[in-house]
């Protein structure tokens, strides 16, 4: 009988498994979120690179042939990078390329179109992560990982690899929120000038990112918030230069977030409304916004305005998210039960005064949902989501959570887990009907 080397099932699941460490590893969290990082990302642009043809819409093409006619065109010989430009990312690649030219591009983030760059906030979302759980303990590693691992597979898929504005928008929107939680930590340990300084650079990035995507202005609930706090010191103390220097640094700070916003509007005044031509519908309102007019105009964006019969199927579809959104803001205001399931062998001050910043979150993505679900195009929720940590956090701490329940139950079903297979298997076929540019968007 010949000798023949066979690999024993043991032998295969030990080499699976060592496999699986080196990929994902909470201990080198940076090394293993960088893989996985580049493991999906290379799997969504190999299936957005495979779908055939132009796609259902040929709008793309007016970027390479504004003036011919596309029958004569063959489709193999369209670059491949602009199977990436689709919906409003024709807008954000024509902006960058020829300035605001039409009036409906205003719709668009002003400050995404002067750098279209392709960035990651996975690594940023893993600093924010440890500084509001913590990172000395195993579990606060893994809920750490988890969560910007999960910003990897977040459900805006291809649109984080596309020329869209979220991947930049994360990535500010999530810097913001860092230093900001940093600013909250050193607050905790009476270093003022430190955090008055990270205080107002986290309302530079904030505004950074209000001028990329509007629904960045949410992030000023922040800095009410803590204007909010001042209150009851000067109610029973009176103003004294600590407070006052305090306010007025929040306050600039909220001025600072508002700019994002102001600045694009103001630019678009002069350019529509200064000019000798007759000036646009919205030069005359109380409170001139063209981003407003062209969201009412060109896309019917207001109040219940999308509760039509055919929007039934993107209500469906933006369920989920909108329903983990509401959920992981309710567990926020569950503090004292998350600070003791997180701050094991006894959490420091300084930890626990980060950790406060959860209900502040959970008021900002509720309010995100209640708009999304009232307000926008409700679908556009799955990709708006990806630059808000709270609900990445909530399922993080629900994975571990029921983990930990299976070991003692034997039980197999994980709701968490299946939430995530949802997620990945939606991010690929998104992938496909994005490559094909066909709905939803």
């Amino acid at each position: 009988m010949s000798r023949m080397t066979v690999l024993s099932p043991s032998a295969g699941s030990q080499s699976a498994c060592s496999l699986g460490l080196i990929l994902v590893n909470p201990r080198r969290p940076l090394r293993s979120l960088s893989i996985l990082f580049g493991l999906w990302k290379a799997l969504i642009f190999l299936v957005i690179v495979i779908c055939p043809g132009l796609g259902y819409d040929t709008s793309t093409s007016l970027l390479l042939y504004p003036t011919r006619d596309l029958s004569d065109v063959d489709p193999l010989h369209f670059p491949l990078s602009l199977r990436f430009v689709r919906w409003d990312s024709i807008y954000f690649v024509h902006a960058a390329e020829h300035g605001y030219v039409f009036e409906q591009e205003w719709a668009f983030g002003y400050g995404y179109t002067r750098l279209l760059a392709l960035l990651a906030s996975v690594l940023v979302l893993y600093r924010l992560s440890v500084n509001i759980f913590g990172g000395d303990t195993a579990k606060q590693k893994t809920l750490c990982f988890l969560s910007a691992a999960l910003h990897i597979i977040s459900p805006a898929g291809a649109f984080l690899s596309a020329p869209y504005g979220e991947a930049l928008f994360s990535l500010l929107n999530i810097s913001g929120l860092y230093l900001y939680s940093s600013s909250v930590l050193d607050a905790a340990t009476n270093h003022r000038l430190s955090r008055d300084l990270k205080l107002l650079a986290a309302a530079v990035l904030i505004s950074a990112a209000t001028a990329v995507r509007s629904n960045g202005i949410l992030g000023g609930v922040l800095f009410a918030y803590d204007a909010l706090l001042q209150l009851p010191q000067i109610l029973s103390r009176g103003l004294s230069l600590a407070v006052v220097s305090r306010l007025a640094v929040i306050v600039l700070g909220g001025c600072v977030i508002a700019l994002g916003m102001a600045v694009p509007q103001y630019i678009a005044f002069n350019a529509f409304c200064m000019t000798s031509n007759a000036p646009r519908p919205w030069c005359g309102w109380t409170i001139p916004s063209i981003y407003r007019f062209v969201q009412e105009k060109y896309w019917n964006v207001g109040f219940l305005r999308y509760w039509v019969v055919p929007n039934i199927p993107l209500f469906l579809l933006a369920m989920p998210i909108l329903a983990l959104l509401l959920r992981s803001a309710f567990w926020a205001w569950r503090l004292p039960s998350v600070t003791s399931k997180f701050s094991e062998n006894g959490a420091n001050g300084a930890l626990t005064k980060a950790m406060w910043l959860l209900p502040r979150l959970a008021i900002i993505q509720a309010l995100l949902a209640v708009l999304a679900f009232t307000s926008y195009h409700v679908q556009i929720i799955n990709r708006l989501s990806s630059g808000y940590p709270l609900w990445y956090w909530y399922l993080a701490a629900e994975l571990i959570s029921d983990f930990k329940n299976s070991q003692s139950t034997n039980k197999c079903i994980s709701i968490s887990a299946v939430a995530v297979q949802a997620i990945m298997i939606y991010g690929l076929i998104h992938a496909v009907l994005f490559g094909s540019f066909l709905p939803p968007a």
